[in-house]
């Protein structure tokens, strides 16, 4: 993966961020805003909203750099996520230059850019947390992993290319083995070599397997990033932050995307949340997951995230640089347990 680059100054950037950690930029009375960047965005926390200012950068899946370009990122971002967090996501906001030359949101002005504006949800009730903190309650879980299951039982199959959907499998791969075999991140080179290799070979050996989804009627429009903090343990319910940029990496199996959750709910000690999801879904779908498939969709994608988190190193001003090649090399044990068990596994099982 590349570093980000961008058609707008810093200087633009950092006014606008500037201007959104004030609480007296907001239309909505508020006490101290939290300010939180991400890869993509910068977050901010202005008591019941928040507020996502998508950053100007580029990178080989998105190109965010046109004010155009983010704002109709930002209504999809809306339209998307409303699927599964309809009360969560409230509308895109114009961020405006008045006529004063000061910054201001909605209203009239030049448009300098745009803003999605959500409902804040409690932290503490997003999964991740519940399991860190040991408040995760059964029934809390069980509610979330109903909420995900219907979604997946109501949508409706989506007609893919049998070629180009095992080509993002063998994309993402190869993507992998450039960062993962990289030595500048100190990984011992053994480990992404025998997981790589063994992914390599269930595609190469086994890819009817994989297609079986896909000629079953089984693949649909997905959430294509469904992690423990992105699920809300309240009620209702809600999974937010639904992968907007890309149609194509949303176009999957539901196993795959529970597999995934599975695995990083495993990662943060709560591996009995994830098979919960995994019992819920495979029965509002009516058919039970192959085990070969779980075991390589979980290497896959562990793999996937230990190549993100050391794309972070990439930025030009890593944020917490000590963080991201220890994570990289959990996520990389979780990829080569996974391997191990489609290893143990009987072929076509």
């Amino acid at each position: 993966m590349n570093g980000p680059s961008s058609l707008n100054g810093a200087t633009d950037v950092a006014e606008k961020v500037a201007f959104l950690r004030s609480p007296a930029s907001y239309p909505h009375a508020c006490g101290a805003v939290e300010a939180h960047e991400t890869h993509m965005s910068w977050v901010f926390l202005a008591d019941g909203f928040a507020w996502k200012l998508k950053k100007p950068v580029r990178y080989p899946f998105l190109d965010y750099r046109a004010t155009e370009q983010r704002r109709h990122f930002c209504e999809e971002e809306v339209r998307l996520n409303r699927r599964l967090a309809p009360g969560v996501y409230l509308d895109v906001v114009p961020l405006l230059r008045r006529p004063d030359g000061k910054l201001g949101i909605g209203g009239s002005g030049q448009v300098v850019d745009w803003l999605v504006r959500m409902r804040r949800l409690p932290a503490g009730l997003m999964l991740d947390a519940a399991i860190e903190n040991g408040t995760a309650t059964r029934a809390a879980v069980a509610r979330a992993a109903g909420h995900v299951a219907a979604f997946y039982a109501a949508a409706a199959p989506e007609p893919v290319a049998e070629a180009a959907y095992l080509d993002r499998f063998r994309h993402e791969l190869a993507l992998n083995r450039r960062i993962l075999h990289d030595g500048a991140y100190g990984l011992p080179q053994e480990t992404p070599a025998s997981v790589l290799g063994t992914l390599d070979a269930f595609l190469a050996a086994e890819a009817d397997l994989l297609l079986a989804p896909l000629r079953s009627g089984g693949v649909v429009e997905g959430h294509g990033d469904l992690r423990p903090e992105h699920v809300f343990l309240g009620d209702p319910p809600a999974v937010i932050d639904c992968l907007e940029f890309d149609r194509a990496l949303r176009l999957l199996d539901p196993f795959e995307e529970i597999a995934f959750l599975a695995m990083e709910c495993r990662v943060l000690g709560g591996t009995w949340a994830g098979g919960l999801f995994l019992r819920r879904v495979a029965a509002a779908l009516g058919r039970p997951p192959s085990f070969r498939l779980l075991a390589f969709y979980t290497a896959f994608r562990a793999c996937l995230r230990a190549r993100l988190s050391l794309a972070h190193l990439q930025e030009p001003e890593p944020r917490e640089p000590t963080k991201w090649q220890p994570r990289a090399q959990r996520y990389l044990a979780e990829a080569e347990a996974a391997c191990a068990r489609l290893n143990r596994l009987r072929r076509g099982r």
